[in-house]
């Protein structure tokens, strides 16, 4: 039942999001057309789609609500880049935020360079996802950001240098 209730509110979500922000990261950029994937050295694997509407392939084989929470992220960039990411990818794989665990960048063009990172990480699926909601609930950014401080404090790894939103 929790699970149901969560994928409504996920649903829900998309449906009143806007999407469509420009999210460079200090990735070091490769020029992958749309189609594309490339391995990057930290082991994460990114792929390019012609825009947030078309998830990754990397996603087809991975559970139904795991590619709702990608589809969750890429709505809600202007929420998860002002996240922090206590797994450990700042320093694994740079990113800056934790919606670069989902999304290196969103293009001028449209098109997205995805990020396979947290198909295998929790954390970031539970940031991403708990920062969402959060938000839906009302409180704001700088709310969500000092609880996701809060509950990430200890034993989990040293965040993402993510900047305090205002």
């Amino acid at each position: 039942m929790k699970k149901t209730m969560l994928l409504i509110v996920l649903a829900s979500i998309l449906v009143l999001s806007a999407c469509g922000k420009n999210t460079n990261t200090t990735h070091e950029k490769h020029d992958l057309a749309v189609g594309e994937q490339h391995q990057l050295p930290n082991g994460d694997l990114q792929e390019v789609t012609a825009s947030v509407d078309i998830l990754p392939a990397f996603l087809d084989d991975k559970p139904e609500d795991m590619r709702l929470v990608y589809q969750v992220a890429a709505s809600a960039t202007d929420i998860i880049e002002w996240m922090p990411c206590y797994c450990g990818c700042g320093e694994s794989a740079n990113h800056g935020s934790n919606m670069n665990c989902f999304i290196d960048e969103i293009r001028e063009d449209g098109s997205v360079v995805w990020d396979d990172h947290s198909t295998r990480c929790q954390v970031c699926l539970d940031t991403a996802v708990d920062s969402v909601m959060m938000t839906q609930e009302g409180k704001s950014l700088k709310e969500i950001r000092t609880i996701i401080d809060k509950t990430y404090k200890e034993g989990y790894a040293k965040p993402t240098d993510t900047p305090m939103p205002s």
